[in-house]
């Protein structure tokens, strides 16, 4: 009996001693309180067009942050049907009056107004707004406030409490506590250069612009946004970090926008089965499936096909690591790209540009004539695109698939009016070259393609089989 009670006691002290014990939760009140004079109310109003009721607005008008985040501005407060009404949150980050909010909370107002804690509430100037970022620095008239103390986003890690402070359907200054679910998320081309911060701290409605503040009562990030099929929390919020977001208000304090840094290419992910097409020794780095003339890229001569694997020797382990480091790097910098062409790694030196405002693509479009020149290869039949085509849609190379007879092609989604743009490493420009270079693939191998849909590139790995 004694050997066992000496067993257990034996394992209460491993336990007492294990970092995974048991631990009682934080208590958020000090934080909170200490914190809260720093949040603030947003109104924002915007008179309706000439005519327009906003409560008759269809789906396709509501822009899609507002139904992702806030769910349906159609149902939003209107004191006037010739007017919008919106509301969000915000933090002071000065005691001279300067604050943060979201772009969208404050896009195309007439009337801005900030209702502090105190209840005291001022009309506010936009400093700066910049829809990329979802940042806007506001000014009011006002002195000696509360401001927030910023803290370094880049510390956090996933499993570290956080806490939101906001106004979630004009319910002020509700707090709502979570874990940080991932950093570095990319949410897609609207807002491809922020990293943003995964949490599931309860987001709703009118917490848009709000802090996320970490246990030491710092500002790790701008509530911007949640994930949700009902408009309402589910538990998937992302915050700007606050890094990223003073990177952006020191431009907009400066100059009032924002430059970005540019390469001029376009991306895809590296899958398992294109890495070994590709020569890539693990799933890594940022596919380059599109490289746009007149670009710091094509000057640097960056080709379809290579893998961004590093800049300035920091690693790239996914695409949407790149555009957040790209953007972040200032115009006229000289940087250093890592990449894998053919499988043999590289050193590019490259300049970086400032990203312009309007990137537009071509379609391919049906053209009058169709040359007789076809060819049947890799369970494809293709043909030579004609002078309308080129013209139409801005390419200079590639072979328009007219039918797809092979069982692979298939199955990785190739389709009639597709255009491949090479096979593996060779441009193909009339359907003779697209027979040679799909007879140059090993028997066994995939073959990698480069396909032009709807004015996007992509590079798809047809396995073998047809």
């Amino acid at each position: 009996m004694w050997k066992r009670c000496l067993q257990i006691g034996v394992l209460v002290l491993a336990l007492a001693e294990s970092p995974l014990r048991a631990q009682g939760l934080p208590d958020f009140t000090q934080l909170v309180e200490r914190n809260a004079p720093a949040v603030v109310n947003i109104t924002a109003r915007k008179e309706a067009a000439s005519g327009e009721d906003p409560s008759q607005l269809s789906e396709e008008e509501v822009p899609e942050i507002f139904r992702r985040f806030f769910g349906d501005p159609r149902q939003l407060q209107r004191p006037d049907r010739g007017e919008r009404v919106s509301g969000g949150s915000g933090f002071i980050i000065s005691a001279d009056g300067y604050l943060l909010t979201n772009h969208h909370v404050v896009d195309g107002a007439d009337e801005v107004t900030v209702r502090l804690k105190d209840r005291r509430e001022f009309k506010a100037k936009v400093i700066g707004s910049d829809q990329q970022s979802d940042v806007a620095l506001l000014k009011i008239e006002a002195s000696g406030l509360t401001a927030a103390t910023l803290g370094d986003s880049s510390k956090l890690k996933p499993g570290q409490w956080v806490v939101a402070i906001g106004s979630p359907y004009n319910l002020d200054f509700s707090v709502t506590a979570g874990i940080v679910s991932a950093v570095g998320r990319n949410l897609g081309d609207d807002q491809r250069y922020v990293p943003f911060i995964q949490n599931d701290a309860a987001i709703n409605r009118g917490n848009s612009g709000g802090p996320l503040f970490n246990l030491d009562g710092q500002v790790v990030g701008i509530n911007s946004q949640i994930f949700s099929n009902t408009g309402g929390s589910i538990g998937l919020s992302f915050a700007i970090p606050i890094d990223y977001a003073n990177q952006v208000v020191a431009q907009l304090r400066a100059k009032g926008r924002v430059s970005r840094g540019y390469l001029g290419v376009a991306l895809e992910e590296v899958d398992s089965v294109k890495a070994k097409a590709l020569g890539l020794s693990r799933v890594t780095g940022a596919l380059v499936n599109q490289v746009n003339k007149d670009t710091p890229a094509a000057r640097a001569g960056l080709k379809e096909g290579d893998v961004i694997v590093s800049v300035d020797g920091n690693r790239i382990e996914r695409s949407g690591d790149l555009p957040p480091v790209i953007g972040a790097t200032a115009p006229g910098t000289r940087v250093h790209l890592g990449i894998v062409r053919d499988g043999k790694p590289l050193t590019v030196p490259l300049v970086i540009g400032e990203l312009p405002g309007n990137l537009g693509a071509g379609n391919v479009a049906p053209g009058s004539a169709q040359p007789p020149a076809q060819s049947d290869a890799l369970g494809l039949v293709v043909r030579e695109l004609n002078d309308d085509e080129r013209a139409q849609s801005g390419i200079e190379n590639g072979v328009l698939i007219e039918a797809v007879t092979g069982t692979a092609a298939r199955r990785v989604g190739l389709r009639a009016g597709d255009v491949v743009l090479m096979v593996g490493r060779k441009r193909v420009n009339t359907a003779a070259e697209f027979k040679a270079a799909a007879g140059a693939v090993a028997k066994g191998e995939a073959a990698m393609l480069l396909v032009r849909r709807g004015g996007v590139n992509s590079f798809i790995a047809l396995p073998p089989g047809d």
